[in-house]
């Protein structure tokens, strides 16, 4: 089919473009077959579970199609699907959230990962001894009392 799909792919089949025609737009989607993939198993799923809520995590043939229902309804990327994909999806019943519904940004944590407190560490134990050459299992005790 991939061949097929290609610019010039059913250059001197008529017949197959006609056949190809009869089955409708989904032997060609506009959009990128991994969206098509997914929408396909979503639609498959509403279809034989008769519901209308997927959530994050519900996976079929390895795709996360809970996850792919969720990040189509966010109204940013609502917004930017392509032709005829959120029709689709809305004959589903999927519709976007509003947009003070969608899930906020997590804040980034300012010097309270792993990362900052090993910096912190290292930086307390560089001013202590002269050294960056830290021994093997030495364990260095934070002014609020975390060991690194």
């Amino acid at each position: 089919m991939s061949n097929l799909r290609r610019p010039g792919g059913l250059e001197g089949h008529p017949e197959w473009e006609t056949a190809l025609a009869e089955i409708g737009p989904d032997w060609n989607p506009a959009g990128p077959t991994v969206w098509q993939r997914h929408y396909a198993t979503v639609r498959e799923l509403l279809r034989e579970e008769n519901q209308t809520d997927v959530l994050p995590g519900v996976t079929v043939h390895g795709m996360d199609i809970g996850r792919f229902v969720h990040r189509n309804r966010q109204h940013t990327v609502w917004t930017g699907l392509m032709d005829g994909q959120s029709e689709r999806l809305e004959q589903l019943g999927i519709t976007p959230l509003p947009p003070e519904q969608e899930t906020p940004a997590k804040a980034r944590k300012s010097g309270s990962g792993a990362f900052e407190r090993g910096v912190a560490a290292l930086a307390q134990y560089i001013a202590r001894t002269g050294s960056v050459t830290v021994p093997r299992g030495h364990v260095e005790r934070l002014e609020d009392g975390t060991e690194v």
